[in-house]
């Protein structure tokens, strides 16, 4: 199995909307991408680290996973119409790492 983590780096003062993230960008990314073998997503909102009071490195992360590795790829050309909508819930730019579950 494959997941692609996006993942959206926090900071003082960072704008991060989850309610959108979650009610209408996944959404779109459902909409988009179940067609092409999206198989689930998981959305991670950061909360911490091991140092009580310290931000999360992340304000949230979404994992996406697909059956193979090919069926991710085929969801690549799809990021350009994903990608504009970024800016209706955060000023961060995303982070992106492709793993394979072991």
């Amino acid at each position: 199995m494959i997941r692609v983590s996006v993942m959206y780096p926090n900071g003082p003062g960072r704008k991060f909307d989850m309610k959108y993230y979650i009610d209408r960008h996944m959404a779109m990314v459902h909409q988009l991408l179940d067609p092409i073998g999206l198989v689930r997503t998981e959305v991670d909102k950061g909360i911490g680290t091991d140092q009580p009071g310290a931000l999360a490195p992340f304000v949230a992360i979404g994992h996406l996973y697909f059956n193979s590795m090919e069926q991710m790829q085929q969801s690549m050309p799809h990021a350009k119409e994903m990608m504009p909508d970024i800016l209706n819930f955060t000023d961060t730019q995303p982070q992106l790492q492709i793993s394979e579950i072991m």
